[in-house]
C-alpha cells in the first residue's frame, strides 16, 4: 500500500481538476480534514493501519467534486476510490473501508464505527472552530455560485437548521468543538429571529 504515492496522486488531480466555483470544496479543505483526520486518529488512539485508511479516506472524500458536480460527490469518490486505490497496492477490504467512510460523511452524516466518525468529524470540524464565519462565507459564496441559494436570510436560516441537526461523534470533538458550536448556533438563532421583526 503505497500511501504517499496515492496521496500525491490526488492531490495533483484536485490542484487541477476542481472549479473555481469552489471556494469551501477546494483543495484547501481537503488539506483541512486531512490535518484534522490526522489529529483525531492521534487523540482517539488510531495508529498504524487504521490511520493509513483514516488519511486515504480523508484525501479522496471529496474527489468526486472534479467531476464538477454537488449532488452525489461522494458516490462519485468511491468511484475514483475504486478505481484509483488498486494501482497503488491497496486491498480491496481497505478500499471497502475507504468508501464506507467517505460515504459516511453525507449530510445527514451516518458513521458507523471509530473510523467513519473520525472522518465526519474532521469534514466538519470547523463548526467548533475560531475560523468557523470565513469557513462558513466561503461555502455560503459556493452555493451562490452554483445556484443552490440566493440570499443570506436564507443562508443563515439554513445554518441554523443545520447546526442543530449536526452531532459531533468523536469524544475529542464533543469536548473540544460541541461548546463552541453551541455558541454561533445561538447567535445564528439571535440574528434569525431578528428577521421577523
Amino acid at each position: 500500500m503505497d500511501y504517499r504515492a496515492a496521496k500525491q496522486y490526488i492531490l495533483e488531480r484536485l490542484r487541477n481538476e476542481l472549479s473555481t466555483q469552489l471556494s469551501y470544496h477546494g483543495l484547501h479543505h481537503t488539506l483541512d480534514v486531512l490535518r484534522m483526520a490526522t489529529a483525531l486518529c492521534e487523540s482517539e488512539g488510531i495508529r498504524g493501519h487504521e490511520l493509513v485508511l483514516v488519511k486515504t479516506a480523508a484525501l479522496y472524500h471529496d474527489a468526486g467534486f472534479v467531476t464538477g458536480q454537488h449532488l452525489g460527490h461522494e458516490a462519485e469518490g468511491c468511484r475514483m476510490a475504486q478505481e484509483i486505490l488498486p494501482t497503488f497496492g491497496y486491498a480491496e477490504a481497505d478500499i471497502q473501508a475507504i468508501k464506507a467512510m467517505i460515504m459516511a460523511t453525507k449530510i445527514p452524516q451516518s458513521p458507523k464505527n471509530i473510523l467513519e466518525e473520525i472522518l465526519c468529524d474532521a469534514d466538519l470540524d470547523y463548526l467548533g472552530r475560531a475560523d468557523f464565519y470565513a469557513i462558513a462565507s466561503s461555502l455560503f459564496e459556493e452555493l451562490k455560485a452554483y445556484n443552490i441559494l440566493k440570499d443570506e436570510q436564507s443562508w443563515n436560516q439554513l445554518q441554523v437548521t443545520f447546526l442543530d441537526n449536526h452531532r459531533f461523534h468523536t469524544q475529542t470533538n464533543k469536548i473540544n468543538r460541541d461548546p463552541i458550536k453551541k455558541l454561533y448556533l445561538q447567535k445564528l438563532r439571535d440574528l434569525v429571529a431578528s428577521y421577523g421583526v
